[in-house]
């Protein structure tokens, strides 16, 4: 069987929790084989961001060329993307590469409360990158931004999922983990029909990392061939098992375990 071939465009995370690292040992985890081009490099670990060093969009975007001439791209995910202009070029990039499904993971803050996508640049991922997407993963304070949105309750949450689809996104889904309550909801509009994926919330400090993991593991399971629905169910097991099964490394907001019990290889 041919591996899927994954493409990360995102940041690197130097202490391995989040960006590009937590992407490829997702891609890898579930029989995928990972691809990257790295938007920046930050000095971050599990307290904080503390240095981001963005690369020049020519960069970025001769990285995504070089690998879809040569290996090919089944599916492509983004994450970090920082400015206006590497917003833009990732968009003209996929649009003469593609068509390549990808999934948007629309960072915008670390869990640290970092900034990590200038406000000039939110207009640019709204109008050029979004309308691209077969999927974007919002949390609750990145769908609020995106759309202008309250999304304190779930038919809040419902309408601003439908106005992410109505401004081009061919699906949305809002992920709930930063809501309260002792159940998280990530809510699913895929232009048709809204779905509801509800677990216990776990009690941890160590979920850095959840939303980069989130959506590559969805567009994994994408570029193997699966649905939207059967992507995403997927991918949220794998995540709780993730959060479940984390090593307990750092001082702060600890990563996952993306082996997620799988043993190591000797």
């Amino acid at each position: 069987m041919t591996l899927a071939r994954i493409l990360t465009i995102a940041g690197s995370d130097s202490g391995g929790g989040a960006g590009i690292e937590a992407d490829l040992k997702t891609i890898e985890r579930l029989g995928g084989y990972g691809m990257a081009a790295v938007t920046a490099v930050t000095a971050q670990n599990t307290q904080g961001v503390f240095g981001v060093w963005p690369l020049p969009p020519e960069a970025v975007q001769r990285q995504i060329e070089v690998v879809v001439d040569d290996i090919g791209v089944d599916a492509a995910k983004t994450g970090m993307l920082g400015s206006a202009a590497i917003v833009r070029c990732v968009a003209s990039t996929l649009r003469r590469c593609g068509p390549i499904q990808f999934v948007l993971d629309p960072v915008m803050v670390a869990k640290g409360g970092d900034r990590l996508l200038e406000a000039e640049a939110e207009s640019a991922l709204r109008e050029e990158l979004l309308p691209l997407a077969a999927l974007v993963t919002p949390n609750l304070p990145e769908a609020e931004t995106l759309t202008g949105l309250p999304v304190h309750t779930r038919r809040e949450r419902e309408e601003a999922a439908r106005s992410l689809v109505e401004m081009g996104a061919q699906a949305a889904l809002i992920k709930g983990g930063h809501g309260e309550g002792d159940f998280v909801e990530d809510l699913l509009f895929d232009g048709r029909e809204l779905s509801v994926f509800r677990a216990e919330r776990q009690q941890t400090t160590h979920t850095h990392g959840t939303g980069c993991t989130l959506s590559a593991a969805i567009a994994t399971a994408l570029g193997q061939g699966q649905t939207l629905f059967s992507a995403v169910t997927l991918a949220t097991r794998y995540v709780r098992a993730a959060i479940r099964l984390a090593p307990g490394l750092g001082k702060g907001q600890g990563p996952l375990s993306h082996a997620a019990g799988q043993a190591p290889w000797i």
